[in-house]
């Protein structure tokens, strides 16, 4: 580990660094080899007219963000079983986002693995994740709403002996630590749809996070933290309009698995809802939107999720992409506010 460890604000400065170094040192040579190998973004069809000049933009730039968070995790943090676990999820769920791009790239669609196949696999991650979090990294499995007040998961437990020592199954909190993640990973790759959206609000929710895991005293995870935000402010140099690549699934359902973990790990759970207010409404369009059609055959929004309903409105890409910035950044701020009131 660099640095000295009695500076854990320097050393979580220092990641980033590192982390947005790698990105925008690796980012350039990873475009090369996408355009060599003709793989490229596959733009949804009934998406807006004017990102049809995005087909074939390279894509999977995620692989350069996981490494540029891998790389500055091993350098400035201590392999604790907190940091050891998140990044693993993060990197796995990255993993599954991977063979999601490669499907739809091999295939030549916009649509890659099943949602059945691909929920699958976020459940065996979310599973896994739960259950070392609480036996290995002794996470309460409880939810802790602003104000003092929380609500016990564990209370239907299994406990049984692995190896000689008790081995402990909440499913209530297994159920819930789910959603959470799932919900996320897939709220994140939903708002992946402009040029610096999910990267610029993704950097927001995790630079908030680190300063919750500072406060939270686990200067690791703050590490970790600040290493996903370093990342994502790199790859924005290249996925700024007009971007050069895309983050892809590889990111996306990575950076909100990153996200969601933060919030187990540091048992900001509700008040990460908020901290992603952004994600959540982008997932919420798309939900109210088919319910919206399925019931009535009438539409909510002009298109969904909402980033597009307002292109459609005829805001421009950069002031859609700013604007939710801004939003994005507010959340973050009443979020952090929040975890104040945890108690």
């Amino acid at each position: 580990m660099l640095g000295n460890p009695a500076y854990p604000t320097y050393q979580t400065f220092i990641a980033f660094g590192i982390a947005a170094l790698v990105a925008l040192v690796l980012m350039p040579l990873w475009i090369r080899i996408l355009k060599y190998e003709h793989i490229g973004q596959q733009v949804r069809a009934d998406g807006p007219k004017r990102h049809l000049v995005k087909q074939g933009t390279p894509t999977m730039g995620g692989v350069v963000i996981l490494l540029a968070i891998t790389v500055s995790c091993l350098l400035m943090g201590k392999l604790t079983a907190e940091l050891v676990l998140t990044l693993l999820a993060t990197l796995a769920t990255g993993l599954l986002g991977f063979i999601d791009d490669v499907t739809s790239v091999t295939h030549g669609r916009s649509l890659g693995l099943t949602p059945h196949a691909k929920m699958i696999g976020l459940t065996l991650i979310c599973v896994t994740f739960c259950l070392l979090a609480v036996n290995w990294c002794d996470v309460a499995p409880e939810v802790r709403f602003p104000g003092g007040f929380a609500i016990d998961l564990g209370v239907l437990t299994t406990t049984i002996a692995i190896g000689g020592a008790p081995f402990e199954i909440p499913w209530l909190y297994v159920i819930f630590t789910w959603l959470l993640i799932a919900g996320l990973s897939n709220a994140v790759n939903l708002t992946d749809g402009l040029d610096g959206l999910a990267g610029g609000t993704s950097m927001i929710a995790m630079l908030i996070m680190a300063a919750i895991a500072f406060l939270h005293n686990d200067v690791n995870l703050a590490i970790f933290s600040a290493s996903c935000g370093g990342a994502c402010l790199g790859f924005l140099w290249f996925n700024c309009y007009p971007a050069s690549i895309f983050m892809g699934d590889t990111g996306s359902l990575a950076l909100g698995s990153a996200f969601a973990c933060m919030a187990i790990m540091t048992n900001t759970e509700v008040v990460s809802l908020v901290i992603g207010g952004l994600f959540i409404a982008e997932a919420l369009s798309v939900m109210i939107q088919v319910v919206s059609f399925k019931a009535t055959g009438k539409r909510v929004f002009l298109m969904a999720p909402i980033h597009h309903h307002f292109e459609r409105l005829g805001w421009a890409e950069t002031k859609v992409v700013i604007r939710f910035w801004i939003v994005s950044a507010a959340f973050g701020a009443l979020g952090l506010a929040l975890f104040f009131q945890l108690g």
